[in-house]
């Protein structure tokens, strides 16, 4: 008896001790310090163009910064590198490979290089003043093309010898016989008094003219055109393969908008600085133009995209402003359009065109044939919202390419998540090759181009792994097993998986594995918890789903206290950006938040953090949930969510609190001002109070203009409902905020101040852009979000 009664102090004596961990009980102060206190995740994987080593940034001595570090596939143990090895290297990502992956080329310095792999033997391309960029291999893997100030210049790996391919220069084309403007009476006879007065001058003009009419003679001169851009930039230049067609885009600048400005009040200089900011939704775009250059006919062709299907189609929401539609169904115009990606053929004779309508309603998929510069479209998705999603031209970028001489892949929308397609360019045969209520979030051609590697979140909303799918279609082989997310570096010859992965309480680790089903995985770093944190039991949120008032499934995560506060309080987190996931099975960029939570649940909190309508993750008609109407649909699931906490989990219904940044803060601004009684109090954090004040590029996706859709604007807006505030509100601003600009919150406080308000507060943060980054400024602004809903929840 005595000897079982010991065993169980031991036992007892062990728990009290982890309980006893120095972060219990956890503070404000304790889990807002310097993010370095967690621990060193890895970042910034790059693979060696030879696929021998693999490099990352990490700091596992806790420095001032993160050092590079590597492992080989032959030694998994990480090395540091000393600055001078790794400054040297290239930059994976932008590492091209010949049509063999025999060799490669890439940048270091502004300056070009090409490796030979069979022998490890690097050339250097180029060494001048000027910055060359963007090499590719070209002329069927004979030259290395590359560019410098716009223009596209060759070099021939068998000779060496330079040349340049293009000739963009700013200005008209001179009309033919011009012979530039005639000199006065008096510069002419200026002009030959000093020239009957010098014989060097009159020998260095007789060189001149002989060396002139020489290089019109000359091929190298006579076959390159200048092709002139007028008042406009010259981008996105893209030679065939074999060198003979090159596609360009001429953009022009709209000027007209008009610039916000944001003072800095705590400068070095001791005098208030000014930042340059952004304009605001609504101002004019500017315009693009498509090009092609026939090299060898010396020819150039205008991509007219006059005859797309559906260019003149209006918007479905403007039948809301009658008179406006009957005006411009009278005589539709010609929709401005932007052209996102264009990508050539294996033989050449075809590029692929991705472009899609400023007004973000049409994204088509166009042929471009180079002989003729005729195009042919392929495909067109239409969304009377916005074009988007994971792979598609606007959020997260533009992912397409070629199988093979007569077959394109890319991703669409068009059965409500993003998924992978292919069209035959010769029958218009369109194939799915993924289906299904998930989303592929990334996708690569494998270098044999037999297969596709993509990652999607078919096992779930909240998990991401990494697939091997045949490029006809079928079954894809999961490659990854660990729950939660694999963001996965594929090895350039394809034979390893290299993967950052974390869960829901544990933060990012190193791990590499062969590229094969089944391979186990082996944990390369192992310090992304320092002993510190690991000593806190931090909770694993359940991920749970609940039905919204209009039957959809609303994904969250719940965070339950071991012992809930007698007054049964419950805090909602709304995280930012709208189209953001954190309702998931990884490490989430909310970390400070989520240590947060479990603050509150420690405190006898309850937290619910919602994905709601809009965020990423849940395919099209989630991520246009909030059309035209923001604090609709993305409000009533923050509102549904908290009627879920009083029916399921026993929360007090008069205690409830709210809180979130950016766009977490203007919703929780709609939820005081038009949902009153539902909060009790809440924190809206650096919040956007009025769209029309925001920036164009994400505000117009949504809401349109303000001009062509006041309607959306005005229902969307916090500060035309700020008459609505019966409840407790906080909120918090940097005052450099360059992106929500601290004008939003002071025309917002200027409105409660008139409007008689007196149960709100405003504190600011002079140093602080968007995203803080003080350990002070966090603190501070936790300590009064912490002090709102223990004076208000807990009662």
């Amino acid at each position: 008896m005595r000897k079982h009664s010991y065993a169980f102090l031991l036992l007892l004596t062990a728990a009290t001790a982890k309980a006893q961990s120095p972060l219990t009980p956890l503070t404000v102060e304790k889990i807002m310090r310097d993010p370095k206190w967690i621990g060193s995740s890895p970042s910034a994987l790059q693979w060696s163009a030879d696929a021998k080593n693999l490099q990352f940034r990490w700091n596992p001595v806790n420095a001032a910064s993160d050092s590079t570090y590597h492992i080989s596939t032959n030694n998994f143990k990480p090395q540091k590198l000393s600055w001078s090895d790794s400054k040297g290297q290239p930059d994976n990502n932008n590492v091209q490979y010949n049509s063999k992956y025999t060799a490669y080329v890439y940048t270091n310095r502004g300056d070009v290089y090409l490796t030979d792999l069979k022998t490890g033997i690097t050339r250097r391309v180029t060494e001048t003043v000027d910055i060359e960029s963007a090499p590719a291999f070209g002329f069927n893997d004979t030259r290395i093309v590359f560019s410098r100030a716009t223009n596209l210049y060759s070099w021939d790996i068998a000779t060496g010898a330079i040349a340049q391919l293009t000739n963009f220069q700013q200005g008209v084309a001179p009309k033919a016989g011009a012979k530039g403007p005639e000199k006065s009476i008096q510069e002419k006879w200026l002009t030959e008094e000093s020239l009957a007065n010098s014989e060097i001058l009159r020998q260095r003009r007789e060189k001149k003219e002989e060396t002139d009419s020489m290089l019109k003679t000359y091929p190298r001169y006579k076959s390159l055109r200048t092709l002139y851009t007028e008042d406009k930039s010259a981008g996105g230049v893209q030679i065939s393969a074999d060198g003979r067609f090159i596609a360009y885009r001429l953009f022009k600048s709209n000027n007209s908008g008009k610039n916000t400005i944001i003072p800095n009040y705590v400068t070095e200089s001791g005098f208030t600085e000014d930042i340059p900011g952004r304009t605001k939704v609504g101002t004019p775009s500017g315009s693009s133009e498509l090009f092609l250059f026939d090299s060898q006919a010396d020819t150039v062709f205008v991509i007219k995209t006059d005859s797309l299907p559906g260019i003149k189609d209006l918007p479905d929401y403007l039948k809301d402003y009658p008179a406006a539609f009957a005006k411009r169904s009278k005589d539709p115009a010609i929709r401005a359009v932007n052209f996102t990606n264009t990508s050539w053929s294996p033989n050449s004779r075809y590029a692929v065109v991705d472009l899609r309508a400023q007004d973000n309603k049409d994204r088509w998929l166009i042929l471009l044939d180079g002989a003729t510069g005729k195009i042919t479209p392929l495909d067109r998705q239409r969304d009377e919202a916005w074009i988007a999603g994971p792979g598609i031209s606007g959020f997260g970028g533009s992912n397409i390419g070629w199988v093979d001489a007569s077959t394109i892949w890319f991703q669409s929308e068009a059965s409500g998540y993003s998924h992978l397609y292919t069209i035959n360019v010769n029958t218009k045969e369109k194939k799915a090759l993924t289906s299904g209520n998930y989303e592929v979030q990334d996708t690569r051609l494998s270098r044999d181009k037999k297969f596709f590697y993509i990652t999607t979140n078919q096992v779930h909303p909240g998990e991401q792994h990494y697939y091997r799918l045949p490029v006809t279609g079928g079954k894809a082989e999961q490659l990854t097993s660990l729950p939660g997310s694999n963001q996965v570096s594929l090895s350039p010859d394809e034979k390893w998986l290299a993967y950052l992965y974390s869960y829901s309480n544990k933060p990012w680790e190193l791990y590499i594995q062969e590229n094969k089903t089944g391979a186990k995985p082996q944990q390369v770093t192992n310090l992304a918890q320092s002993p510190e944190f690991a000593s806190y039991q931090w909770r694993d949120p359940e991920v749970i789903t609940f039905e919204a008032r209009d039957g959809a499934n609303v994904h969250a995560r719940l965070y339950r206290p071991a012992t809930p506060h007698a007054s049964k309080p419950a805090v909602i987190f709304v995280h930012g950006a709208g189209y953001l996931q954190n309702a998931h099975k990884w490490w989430s960029s909310y970390f400070r938040e989520y240590m947060f939570h479990n603050l509150l649940a420690d405190n006898g909190y309850t937290v619910l953090d919602i994905d709601y309508r809009g965020s990423a993750g849940y395919g099209r008609n989630w991520r246009t949930g909030i059309y035209r109407y923001m604090g609709g649909k993305d409000l009533s699931d923050q509102v549904d969510g908290a009627k879920l906490l009083v029916e399921k989990y026993g929360v007090n219904a008069s205690n409830i609190g709210i809180y979130g940044g950016s766009y977490g803060g203007f919703i929780t601004l709609m939820a005081l001002f038009t949902e009153p009684g539902v909060f009790n109090a809440g924190a809206a954090l650096r919040s956007v109070t009025d769209w029309a004040h925001y920036n164009h590029g994400y505000t117009s996706n949504i809401l349109n203009e303000p001009f062509t859709d006041s309607i959306a604007y005005q229902r969307s807006s916090p500060i035309n409902f700020a008459a609505g505030l019966k409840d407790n509100l906080l909120m918090c601003h940097g005052m450099v905020d360059v992106n929500v600009h601290y004008q939003d919150i002071v025309r917002l406080s200027q409105k409660l101040i008139e409007l008689g308000k007196d149960n709100w507060e405003l504190a600011v943060y002079p140093v602080e852009d968007h995203g803080f980054v003080e350990p002070s400024s966090w603190t501070d602004e936790y300590k009064r979000i912490f002090r709102l809903f223990e004076r208000h929840l807990k009662k």
